[in-house]
């Protein structure tokens, strides 16, 4: 669990039960048309350690591959790699649309 260890007791078990009843299907499977049994309740906004975000923060109900994978590069990167159809990146915040020129669709 690492340095939030603590944080994860029964208190959080009955938190993340509920929210998987509540989300039972892997948010971001959803998101590209697949149908996917969640099994992680996680913190959209990383909680970081604050104890008011733990507990209160939102949460979302994710498959084990998207929460250990897209979701950590996520948080690693602080934008979504993804690219849409149109062969450019679906997150706002990429670098592409940060860089002079960057972003502009032709």
């Amino acid at each position: 669990m690492g340095r939030w260890g603590h944080l994860y007791g029964e208190r959080w078990r009955k938190r993340a039960r509920y929210q998987l009843q509540i989300e039972p299907l892997c948010r971001m499977c959803v998101s590209e048309g697949r149908i996917t049994s969640a099994s992680v309740a996680d913190h959209v906004i990383p909680h970081k350690g604050d104890i008011n975000s733990f507990w209160l923060g939102e949460l979302q109900s994710l498959c084990t591959f998207h929460h250990n994978s897209t979701k950590k590069i996520i948080e690693q990167r602080g934008y979504d790699p993804a690219i849409g159809a149109d062969g450019w990146p679906l997150d706002p915040r990429h670098p592409c649309y940060s860089r002079p020129g960057g972003g502009l669709k032709k």
